[in-house]
């Protein structure tokens, strides 16, 4: 197999990940086991829209570490709500255009694994399409997963560095360990 034909991992961050590795100054992790990270623009949006305790962190990171925003439809038509004066919807629109993310790379480029990393309880129960080619993988079994191929100490350890910072971290394992 050639290495053009070779399958890729792509990493794709919900908010819940983000501001929880903001909190534990431990952004970086996302990019430990050397798969591009990418981020949708409604998720940009939503942790960088108001002034958090992490949002100008992870605008930075974003920045600094030169990481690629997606483009979605469903931004385009959020921005195109708000420009018109209307109210627009904000619940779950960043899981809406992870979705349409993942469709899209599931037509485009079957041959790369989107990793879907979340954190919100809800998306575990949601009826939540997830092609063939793409995965979904909880904060806290992301860090275990690091763990796991030593590329980090202690799963544990940025946990507690995220709670201690003032992070509600979420108690779902998802994947049931």
């Amino acid at each position: 197999m050639t290495k053009a034909a070779k399958a890729s991992v792509l990493l794709l961050p919900d908010a819940g990940p983000l501001i929880t590795l903001a909190y534990a100054d431990a952004l970086d992790l996302l990019l430990k086991p050397g798969w591009p990270v990418k981020i949708v623009d409604m998720v940009l949006h939503e942790v960088t829209r108001n002034a958090t305790p992490t949002s100008e962190k992870i605008r930075r990171w974003v920045a600094e570490r030169s990481i690629l925003v997606l483009s979605t439809r469903v931004f385009q038509r959020y921005q195109a709500a708000k420009s018109s004066g209307k109210a627009p919807r904000k619940r779950n629109l960043g899981e809406l255009a992870i979705q349409e993310t993942m469709t899209d790379l599931a037509l485009t480029a079957p041959a790369t694994t989107a990793v879907f990393l979340f954190e919100d309880h809800k998306i575990v129960r949601a009826s939540f399409l997830l092609p063939d080619n793409c995965r979904k993988i909880s904060t806290r079994a992301w860090l275990l997963f690091l763990e796991g191929k030593r590329l980090i100490d202690s799963a544990a350890d940025i946990e507690r560095a995220a709670i201690a910072s003032g992070r509600n971290f979420s108690r779902l394992r998802f994947p049931p360990l």
